[in-house]
């Protein structure tokens, strides 16, 4: 069996043409762009926590690196340079090559380089350092939005946390709908191109990691105002024969609660709209206006029905302390 350092060399140790210097020393070393600032997030992954311990390994290296992907497209900022940090309980090679894979083929994708990282034994975690770059004064933030702003959010929120129902055979979803889920769930799509594109006309955004309703609430709290959401503009989720009653409830409760969606939900003045339409049909991506920023307590996020009656719901989204 392979060492720790084989196992990197094998593995991990790819070309860092970004990097002045890449992995193998103590520290990467990186030149930004100049004049630009950078963005910096770190997000962990447990297993049992956030992924299902059987997940594919190639799918699971794939969303590694796109949930930390995801924080960047939400500031607006270019992916640059990530660092993987990893605990495995065994060095199954097996497993490694097919993770690595994902993890690179997401790399690829988005064109960052891996510029660093660490390894060693333990329950299975996986935790991700991404830097990105943006003009000074850019970035998109939470604290922005503004009453009056419409509110918006790109794909379909929701699908991951059916699919994983689907996986924990809490449902039974017709056809297309487990394929979809359960892709949504496995291997998101961080929506980068989307974040760039917004800067200058979104007001304030946030990706969709924690539920939809939990996230919105996280810009009105930092914007000062509320949210108001409109059932009836929200994204259609799955109907066929079997859409029963209840498919019906879980459905709507993944699509406002559910998390690791990793949309972007963000708010621009209703100037833009049409500008968010372009950018849209450029894209090929959907994006719904779900409602407006209305005055009130800051970070109420309050669900309208078709009669304008508001709805309660058990719960707005994850929180592992909570």
């Amino acid at each position: 069996m392979a060492g720790e350092f084989a196992l990197i060399d094998r593995y991990f140790a790819r070309p860092t043409p970004s990097a002045v210097l890449g992995p193998g020393d103590d520290c990467a070393l990186l030149q930004p762009t100049p004049g630009m600032q950078l963005a910096v997030t770190t997000d962990m992954l447990v297993a049992g926590t956030h992924f299902l311990p059987d997940t594919d390994p190639q799918n699971l290296g794939w969303k590694t690196l796109a949930v930390n992907l995801s924080d960047l497209a939400a500031m607006g900022a270019r992916p640059r340079w990530v660092t993987l940090a990893g605990a495995m309980p065994a060095a199954e090679e097996t497993w490694i090559a097919a993770f690595a894979k994902g993890f690179f083929a997401c790399a690829a994708e988005y064109g960052v380089d891996v510029v660093g990282g660490d390894t060693t034994r333990g329950p299975l975690n996986l935790c991700v350092t991404a830097l990105g770059e943006v003009e000074p004064g850019r970035a998109l933030r939470r604290d922005g939005a503004r009453v009056g702003d419409h509110i918006w959010v790109s794909g379909r929120p929701g699908l991951a946390a059916l699919g994983l129902a689907q996986l924990q055979g809490r449902i039974e979803l017709p056809p297309p709908w487990p394929k979809l889920c359960v892709a949504a769930l496995e291997k998101p799509r961080p929506r980068v191109a989307l974040g760039q594109a917004l800067v200058g006309i979104a007001s304030a955004a946030i990706d969709v990691s924690d539920g939809l309703l939990a996230d919105l609430g996280h810009i009105a709290e930092r914007s000062g105002c509320a949210a108001a959401v409109r059932l009836v503009q929200l994204p259609h989720l799955p109907k066929g024969e079997t859409y029963d009653a209840v498919l019906r409830k879980l459905a709507l409760e993944c699509q406002l609660a559910g998390g690791d969606d990793y949309e972007l939900c963000f708010t621009a003045p209703g100037t833009y709209s049409l500008a968010i339409a372009q950018i849209a049909a450029r894209l090929e991506l959907p994006l719904w206006c779900i409602g407006e920023m209305v005055a009130g307590t800051a970070g109420e996020v309050t669900v309208f029905d078709p009669d304008h009656k508001p709805v309660e719901f058990d719960s707005k989204g994850f929180d592992h302390f909570g």
